[in-house]
């Protein structure tokens, strides 16, 4: 195998697929080498039947507003791959959801799934729909109707979809509740549901909590305590908030947080009330973190992101792409000695390589936020057993999957020099047991 002709291949056939092309470029490069010591996946063309999903779900979602006008949006479920368990991966409710960026995470989902040990397989899904200003009637109106279409492609041993961006608890509660009208079942079909139908203890936490876990874990290579340092965070929601919710716990200092609108910073640190106060705006009041700035008299810098402020660290915690090049030299120049991703390919290929090149810690997405999905798995687990572990014993299971992740990341990952390319080793760790998965199962 060689990666270029396979990404040209891809690009021929996807050609206006840029995420998705950007995703599969930075993993086949990675596992040319282990792939090619294994004659019998080239022999059964493994690579594109890895690469390619195996079912693509399109679908218009109807609904109507609160003014009575009929609104229409695109649903979608991207099945990659299922060889190691049923189909899993979030759901993304944003204007920017196309094929191309659900592919991508599909992609990057089936070897996130794979590395956390957990039989589950790879799968993304959502719509162009935005819960951002409307109310929580439409918001009910459009998760039953998008439930209405995909609860034909989904179930507890098929495939058992999460949130992602803007899908919460609010909306899983919606679409768990029409899942629950159309079948007739009440079974674990959702995962991040509430604590009062069978939801996990810390499944809200679990990404935020498991990439800290993960940035611990490096920072031991290189004997560095966590407490003390400042952190740059992106993101104010449900990832970004767990993730300055531990490190305020663990002693270090997280000094922004953004949307989409830009980002504020606190050089006297986010402490618990600020936290508390963020938590209240955003996932209540459905407010701006500009708002923030206004009440504790912070920095705001509209349209822009936090990558330019002098830190320690950086956990990029909102959505891909948000560092590219300049942004990684100016995260280095500025004296950050690690980058651990609570969001999905949150850098670009030029920033990664940035990263590597000043051989600072750098961890991908699909590694460090996998705390996430984890817990879902381990919710997942809790529904088929209808037992409910407690806090102390879901955040244990998730500490020792983020620590196992870590271990087979240096596995595969170390170099000559000792240096641990985190990328070159999630990828060939979550490769390897999906491709031998594929290759028992037959041409299917």
């Amino acid at each position: 195998m060689r990666a270029t002709e396979v990404l040209e291949s891809l690009k021929r056939r996807f050609p206006n697929e840029p995420e998705y092309i950007q995703a599969v470029s930075q993993v086949i490069g990675t596992i040319e080498d282990e792939y090619n010591r294994h004659p019998e996946f080239e022999k059964s063309n493994l690579i594109e039947r890895l690469c390619i999903p195996d079912r693509l779900v399109q679908f218009r979602v109807t609904w109507v507003d609160d003014k009575g006008n009929v609104q229409t949006n695109m649903g979608y479920r991207i099945q990659h791959n299922n060889a190691i368990g049923p189909y899993k991966g979030g759901l993304r409710f944003h204007a920017s959801v196309n094929l191309s960026i659900l592919k991508f995470l599909a992609f990057e989902q089936t070897f996130k799934n794979s590395l956390t040990t957990l039989p589950m397989g790879g799968a993304k899904g959502g719509s162009d729909f935005s819960p951002r200003g409307k109310s929580n009637a439409e918001v009910m109106r459009f998760c039953q109707a998008f439930m209405s279409e995909l609860y034909r492609h989904i179930g507890p041993d098929e495939d058992v979809p999460a949130g992602d961006i803007g899908v919460g608890g609010r909306e899983i509660g919606y679409m768990f509740g029409q899942y629950k009208k159309l079948t007739h079942q009440f079974c674990g079909i959702l995962t991040g549901k509430g604590q009062e139908f069978g939801g996990s203890r810390i499944r809200p936490e679990a990404t935020g909590y498991g990439n800290v876990y993960f940035l611990q874990n490096m920072l031991k290579t290189r004997n560095i305590d966590i407490a003390g340092k400042t952190v740059l965070v992106s993101g104010a929601g449900n990832v970004a908030q767990y993730t300055v919710e531990k490190l305020i716990e663990l002693g270090a200092k997280p000094v922004t947080m953004s949307d989409s609108d830009g980002y504020i910073y606190d050089p006297e640190g986010i402490d618990r009330e600020k936290l508390d106060y963020i938590m209240e705006l955003k996932n209540i009041e459905r407010g701006r973190i500009r708002e923030y700035a206004d009440k504790y008299g912070v920095k705001y810098v509209e349209g822009a992101k936090p990558w330019f402020e002098k830190a320690d660290i950086a956990l990029p915690s909102a959505t891909q792409n948000e560092i590219n090049e300049e942004a990684a030299q100016a995260l280095i120049t500025n004296g950050v000695f690690a980058v651990s991703e609570g969001a999905n390919m949150p850098s670009t290929p030029e920033a990664i390589k940035v990263f590597q090149d000043a051989k600072i810690l750098y961890a991908p997405g699909k590694a460090a936020n996998a705390g996430g999905v984890a817990v879902s798995g381990l919710e997942m687990s809790q529904n088929s057993e209808r037992l409910r572990w407690s806090r102390e014993e879901v955040d244990a299971k998730l500490h020792d999957i983020m620590n196992d992740i870590h271990e087979n990341c240096v596995k595969y990952g170390k170099t000559s020099d000792g240096y641990v390319n985190y990328v070159k080793g999630a990828n060939v760790a979550g490769f390897l047991k999906v491709a031998k998965a594929i290759m028992a199962q037959g041409i299917v």
